[in-house]
């Protein structure tokens, strides 16, 4: 398995859980992929303060599948998950303004480590290599090889454009991942000494050619500290790829706009994640993809009908289900 975040874990857990070895080899210190977490100390720091995780990735999931509301309902029995709001706002020519009714959205309760800690918790007992890049894939006679090391079979969980680069040409066609486009974000995060914007859970930005989302992350987590995040759009963001502190201002900038504060209010700090592969140009319509002799496999959010944190869970526990009929 190459990648650790929901659906390699989530592929990785049901093949595990079947009696297969398996191992999770993750590029980054940590699993959890673009359910990514920072935990900030806010206000006097001491060693009974418990730290807010700021969830700089995805900032919620739902739930419609059968099998993946099992998994959540583990997750809230265990006292990690929550419901959050099943109304966000929207932003747009006409201003800000509660939206209607939709799904439930999902967040995790204070000191669950936030939506990492769900893969966290999912990946408990699995063997995970973590600050291990792998460079290749191939097949040669009929045997896989993860950087030269023979495999039964290999998962890449991972965004497409990743996965075509570590595998020759004539396999990334096949697989339908040689390509894709995968859209860059800024991620922003800033806290100040009280709240000074509308009451809002999360907002969908319509309007704006900086950010797309706006989240009370007080609110999400449930724990009401004063702190913002949001979202750039691609345009933002790809040309501050190699320098994404740059983005830093404009975003604070057009917070202020957007919310009816100019100039921003002054924040205590701000910080920056660039995501080079945030999110799919376009889905694949089948749930994964698997080559004819079952050696190779892809997984993730841009399999299915839409790119959500479910999708990736379902994904990759497809692919695991059709993996049990093949491998020995």
């Amino acid at each position: 398995m190459v990648g650790g975040g929901i659906a390699g874990v989530a592929c990785a857990r049901r093949l595990h859980d079947a009696g297969v070895r398996v191992r999770i080899y993750e590029r980054g210190r940590r699993i959890g992929g673009r359910m990514a977490v920072k935990t900030e100390y806010l206000g006097p720091v001491s060693s009974l303060s418990v730290g807010h995780a700021v969830d700089i990735g995805a900032p919620y999931f739902t739930v419609r599948e059968a099998l993946f509301a099992h998994v959540v309902g583990v997750w809230q029995r265990s006292g990690l998950a929550q419901p959050w709001t099943d109304r966000f706002s929207i932003l747009d020519e006409q201003g800000l303004r509660r939206g209607e009714p939709g799904p439930q959205r999902y967040s995790t309760v204070p000191g669950a480590g936030g939506l990492r800690g769900l893969v966290e918790n999912l990946a408990q007992g699995l063997r995970i290599e973590t600050a291990h890049l792998v460079e290749s894939v191939t097949v040669e006679h009929g045997q896989t090889l993860v950087d030269g090391e023979p495999v039964a079979a290999v998962v890449l969980a991972m965004p497409d454009t990743q996965a075509a680069r570590l595998l020759p040409a004539g396999t990334a066609d096949a697989l339908a991942v040689a390509g894709s486009v995968q859209l860059p974000v800024l991620t922003l995060w800033a806290a100040w000494p009280s709240r000074w914007w509308p009451e809002f859970d999360g907002v969908f930005v319509n309007s704006s050619d900086v950010l797309t989302w706006i989240s009370d992350s007080g609110r999400s987590h449930a724990d009401g500290v004063p702190l913002l995040v949001t979202h750039s759009t691609g345009d933002l963001a790809r040309p501050r790829l190699k320098d994404p502190t740059s983005g830093i201002e404009p975003m604070l900038a057009e917070l202020g706009r957007l919310l009816g504060a100019e100039p921003t209010p002054r924040a205590d700090w701000a910080r920056v994640h660039r995501w080079s592969f945030a999110a799919p140009a376009r889905t694949h319509p089948e749930p994964f993809g698997l080559l004819e002799n079952g050696l190779i496999g892809v997984c993730g959010d841009a399999w299915g009908p839409r790119s959500r944190v479910e999708q990736a869970w379902m994904s990759g526990n497809g692919l695991a289900e059709t993996l049990l009929k093949q491998l020995p």
